[in-house]
């Protein structure tokens, strides 16, 4: 009769503990590695996906100001083109009317508010002082960018460009009516007419914070054509 050899007697009794232990652990290494190698490809799809929109995000926005440079309209009110540190404002031709378009920062939110069709003076002088009442919260509620630290403006005008708080002429006229309001920084008085010195071109610079997802600053400049 044949003797069973050392593997039939190990396949006869099955396997030992200690290789059982050491199945387990291998099958756990190889599970960790796995689960880390899905982990890292969920981190990194979600960065990818926060990048494209925060990249989608400040390309609209700028597509935005850009297009509401594009329609600047004079009117008999104020100026058509304002900037006061914090807010820029511009009066925007409709096919109906004008429109107030304010762009304001304020709390690290760069965020855009627009009214609706203006057809008097008096309607776009109301536009006026509400843009110039927007709290933090409605300004959250609004088409925006976040995480802003600062932003200026520079206009260009006789061939150089300068700071737009300072850079517009001013040549204000007294009128009888007391109907016109309004100055380069948006602060007139009723006595004042608007200047409606428009410049040829704006130069926008924006900062961000460390965690807004942005690296350094943006320098947009766009070309102004103003309607008479």
């Amino acid at each position: 009769m044949r003797r069973a050899t050392g593997s039939s007697r190990r396949a006869a009794r099955g396997f030992t503990l200690i290789e059982v232990v050491v199945a387990l652990v291998v099958m756990a290494v190889m599970s960790v590695m796995a689960w880390r190698a899905v982990s890292a490809l969920t981190t990194s799809r979600e960065r990818n996906e926060a990048a494209m929109d925060r990249a989608e995000t400040l390309q609209t926005l700028i597509r935005q100001w850009e297009l509401d440079l594009r329609e600047v309209q004079k009117s008999d009110v104020f100026d058509a083109l304002t900037f006061d540190g914090a807010t820029l404002r511009i009066t925007r031709r409709r096919e109906t009317g004008l429109q107030l378009v304010a762009w304001q920062l304020k709390e690290g939110r760069l965020a855009r508010w627009e009214s609706q069709t203006l057809n008097s003076a008096d309607t776009l002088r109301d536009a006026w002082f509400r843009s110039q009442q927007l709290n933090a919260k409605e300004m959250r509620e609004l088409p925006g960018l976040d995480r802003v630290t600062g932003w200026q403006m520079y206009f260009f005008q006789r061939g150089a460009w300068a700071n737009a708080q300072s850079s517009l002429d001013k040549e204000p006229e007294q009128t009888g009516t007391g109907t016109g309001t309004g100055t380069g920084t948006g602060t007139g008085t009723n006595n004042t007419a608007p200047s409606n010195t428009i410049p040829e071109g704006v130069r926008m610079r924006l900062q961000f914070g460390e965690d807004s997802g942005y690296r350094g600053e943006l320098i947009r400049e766009v070309a102004v054509e103003a309607g008479s």
